[in-house]
């Protein structure tokens, strides 16, 4: 008797579960929140307009109606930091006493004037043939030191292209000297102007505490900004880029989410909800907000990006990128032993997606950070067009796929499962 009497509790408790989840993941909410991301009101919520203010209040609004914590230390729900531009005015350098062709040095900094010497504490550092030129350059970026680095002659063709560098990057109190040739000098001289823009930018991060692991932490994020209006690109009399799918499909998924582990409130890790901005013109939300966060504690991301149409296996399905480098989408197939719900490897290998959506920061510093997508990458031909729109969406299917992702994280948030990290020895 007290056997069946515990199966049918699980059997019950089973039944509770699936009732609850369809109350709270629907299609009817769903259509809401996404008829509010993607109307025309919006105005394709593009970084620095006012489309993506009104996008950042909606998202703060549901969350504070959800009654979700925010980041410790913070007012409201918004994660705000800047973009610097640095418009080149002028320079002059002198190496070991021989003046040095502007064209051989690039200064990335937040100030307007700056002069350096030898005596002014600069660290040294290059990158050599055979490096990955981009990506060894990149790592110097943000740092709080001030570096010289010293570029390999055989990378004077892309040289140039660093000034791309000055186009947007964080405010910082370092400053990042590039210099074409390895010779490194006894003395030098060193001044440069620069015209210097400020842009403030915000990222939308809730909190739910956790019962008895707090400091280990779950991700759930999409990025909220899109293209805005572009009269220039019109089609069919049609200017504004809605991005129903890219991705206010994924910022719908993590409010419906926020709201369900809310309700559930039995959490044993701390749940991040994060809606990333400028995803589109670099990814430089989830770069902020990846670097506030000691990636040790992070013990698993679910980025979600383009759910709104079927994969290329039809409903019920959807793809994890970097799927071999852990163990996470494993755990989460096994949580949905006896459902019809499939996740799969990522089908698109040859795009290298696992590093190049807003996981990917996190990713690159071993945490088990993945994106979960439908996108049909071969073929999506609303992707950046003004047709990405509410009506091109499967609503029924998109809530299938966030009570999967609600359901799967289960053994992760309960703390039962720890995902392996991500090998950055075989990153690439």
């Amino acid at each position: 008797m007290k056997l069946l009497f515990v199966l049918v509790l699980s059997v019950f408790g089973v039944a509770v579960e699936a009732q609850n989840i369809n109350t709270i993941i629907n299609a009817k909410e769903v259509e809401r929140i996404e008829r509010v991301l993607a109307a025309d009101s919006m105005q394709g919520r593009k970084v620095f307009t006012p489309g993506i203010d009104q996008a950042a209040a909606f998202i703060s609004a549901e969350f504070a109606k959800t009654g979700l914590n925010k980041l410790k230390g913070a007012s409201t729900y918004l994660q705000e930091f800047s973009l610097v531009k640095a418009k080149f005015i002028s320079l002059n350098c002198s190496w070991d006493a021989v003046d040095l062709n502007r064209n051989k040095v690039i200064v990335v900094t937040s100030l307007p004037d700056l002069a350096i010497t030898e005596k002014s504490g600069y660290t040294f550092a290059s990158i050599n043939a055979g490096a990955n030129f981009f990506s060894e350059a990149r790592k110097y970026l943000n740092a709080s030191k001030n570096y010289i680095i010293l570029v390999d002659s055989s990378f004077a063709s892309s040289f140039p292209r660093l000034i791309q560098l000055k186009n947007g990057f964080f405010k910082s109190s370092g400053n990042i000297v590039f210099v074409l040739g390895l010779h490194q000098p006894a003395v030098f001289s060193l001044h440069a102007v620069h015209e210097i823009t400020e842009q403030k930018l915000a990222n939308v991060v809730a909190v739910i505490p956790g019962k008895t692991k707090p400091d280990e932490m779950v991700i759930f994020s999409g990025h909220y900004d899109h293209l805005g209006v572009q009269p220039n690109k019109a089609v069919n009399n049609d200017s504004i880029y809605n991005g129903a799918n890219d991705d206010a499909a994924g910022t719908t998924a993590v409010m419906m989410l926020a709201k369900y582990f809310k309700l559930r409130n039995d959490n044993a890790r701390t749940l991040v909800f994060a809606a990333f901005t400028a995803e589109e013109i670099g990814g430089f939300g989830s770069q902020y907000f990846s670097r506030q966060f000691n990636p040790d504690k992070v013990v698993a991301m679910f980025n979600i990006e383009m759910i709104g149409t079927e994969s290329k296996w039809g409903k019920g399905s959807a793809y994890i990128t970097g799927f071999e480098k852990t163990d996470m989408g494993k755990i989460l197939q096994q949580n949905l032993a006896g459902s019809a719900f499939q996740f799969y490897p990522d089908p698109y290998p040859e795009q290298k997606l696992f590093y190049r959506s807003d996981n990917a920061t996190l990713a690159r510093l071993g945490v088990p950070a993945h994106t979960i997508s439908t996108s049909k990458m071969d073929h999506e031909p609303n992707y950046h067009q003004p047709s990405d729109e509410i009506g091109t969406l499967d609503m029924n299917n998109m809530a299938e796929i966030i009570k999967a992702i609600a359901l799967s994280s289960n053994s992760i948030i309960s703390g039962k499962d720890t995902p392996a990290r991500v090998d950055t020895t075989k990153i690439n």
